[in-house]
């Protein structure tokens, strides 16, 4: 029977490395700066900007939102997203937090 090693670590840390992987794609970081410059964004706005289809994007929107880092508000058939300040600061702390531990900067 195959033993789960997920116990082995903190919730943190499950966390961390969850929102670390929803940021490992290029377009993701895109679309949180892009997010963060216009406040709040319907998904066209969005796909007028990218080099991307709008079902990709909105697979992007949809891993950045399971995380937690931006909100997705209904809007009529369509939906607002933005920015999700406090997950945002959250995760910087806990990054800032782990690189000063591991001796970096």
């Amino acid at each position: 029977m195959a033993v789960s090693k997920k116990e082995e670590f903190t919730q943190e840390e499950i966390w961390l490395a969850d929102v670390a992987k929803s940021l490992s794609h290029p377009a993701r970081i895109k679309i949180l700066k892009m997010l963060n410059e216009m406040n709040s964004c319907m998904v066209g706005s969005l796909v007028d900007k990218l080099p991307l289809a709008q079902a990709t994007v909105s697979q992007h929107l949809k891993e950045l939102k399971r995380v937690g880092l931006i909100d997705g508000e209904i809007d009529g058939p369509k939906v607002c997203y933005c920015v999700n300040t406090k997950a945002l600061a959250k995760a910087k702390s806990a990054l800032d937090k782990l690189f000063n531990k591991i001796g970096c900067c």
